[in-house]
């Protein structure tokens, strides 16, 4: 019976991850597209509470359900609905050429990993401790190896920010005063 319920549950959290990663990409508003997106961070989190991933699925909520996707919704709400033209009008654009890039580059990926299972090159199981994917060997890693990626992962985001702040600074117009309220003073 408790076997029925894990695939219950991971048919449900799979399909509603999908469902709500299409929502993500067919809605033509932001903000329900970032609520969206919340969605799946939060079936993307049972999912690795399936594989045993406490851990990473307690990460997945608070840094990007939350802290993220506060930024986010700030930021949408800050720089509001934009509608702009097709993306295609006039040629592809800087968009669809890095869409084009990103797209090929996985592809190559999965080329490769396919093509490293097929020979047989991934095969060989390594050797897992019991510390493997525990908060304390994880904060090790952050702040030993992957330190300066740790940085830089921080810088980004407080680029991010301070872009969203710009750009929302020169989106809105300045409201000049009227000519009648000159005229009162």
């Amino acid at each position: 019976m408790a076997n029925f319920l894990v695939w219950v549950v991971w048919v449900v959290a799979a399909f509603a991850s999908l469902a709500s990663a299409l929502a993500v990409v067919s809605f033509s508003n932001p903000f329900y597209s970032a609520l969206s997106l919340i969605g799946n961070l939060a079936s993307l989190a049972v999912l690795f509470l399936l594989l045993s991933g406490e851990f990473v699925a307690a990460g997945q909520v608070l840094v990007y359900g939350g802290a993220v996707m506060v930024m986010f919704l700030f930021v949408i709400a800050y720089l509001g609905d934009k509608t702009e033209e097709s993306p295609w009008s006039g040629g592809p654009s800087w968009q669809v050429v890095g869409a084009v890039l990103a797209g090929g580059a996985i592809l190559a990926e999965v080329i490769v990993v396919v093509g490293l299972k097929a020979g047989n090159f991934l095969s060989s199981p390594q050797p897992i401790g019991r510390s493997f994917g525990t908060p304390a060997a994880l904060g090790r890693l952050f702040l030993t190896d992957h330190l300066l990626a740790f940085e830089v992962t921080s810088i980004v985001l407080l680029v991010a920010a301070v872009g969203g702040v710009v750009l929302g600074a020169h989106a809105r117009p300045v409201d000049e005063p009227s000519p009648e309220s000159h005229a009162r003073t």
